[in-house]
């Protein structure tokens, strides 16, 4: 369950069936499931923006998969923990969400300005507060981001 709650985007959710489910595996001594568990804990920790908790599940579940000689879910964890760990939305207001969204749909900061009936040197303070809160360079980038966040 918690993983099809990941997949729907709702990691606070997740976050408890998964801890449940990594309990009760551990309760029936099932490691390898347990493990694969923490990786999915991590992930959902790393979604809600806890990059420090995301990386102790995930280097948790490579314990296991060391110990156990599973090479592949090892590599891949491996490539997790190499990973950066993704910005969160959520740091952003609702009104800087709102002007990522005109950007990412190719609107101009006058487009933006006249749409959201603010100034353009505002739209412009909202970008750059975008890009430092999600240590994104450009306009381009932040598109990208949008897409990449399904925020768009």
């Amino acid at each position: 369950m918690g993983a099809v709650l990941m997949a729907e985007g709702d990691s606070k959710a997740a976050l408890s069936e998964l801890r449940s489910a990594c309990e009760h595996l551990h309760e029936i001594e099932a490691p390898y499931e347990a493990a694969q568990v923490n990786v999915l804990l991590g992930l959902a920790c790393r979604q809600m923006g806890d990059g420090d908790s995301g990386r102790l599940e995930l280097e948790a579940a490579r314990r296991v998969f060391r110990q156990l000689g599973a090479s592949p879910d090892l590599a891949a964890v491996d490539g997790l923990l190499a990973a950066p760990v993704p910005r969160r939305s959520d740091s952003l207001t609702s009104r800087e969400i709102e002007v990522l969204r005109l950007v990412a749909s190719g609107r101009t900061n006058r487009a933006i300005a006249g749409e959201l009936r603010i100034s353009e040197k505002t739209v412009a303070r909202h970008l750059s507060n975008i890009f430092t809160k999600l240590d994104l360079p450009s306009r381009a980038a932040a598109t990208a981001y949008a897409f990449q966040h399904r925020i768009v």
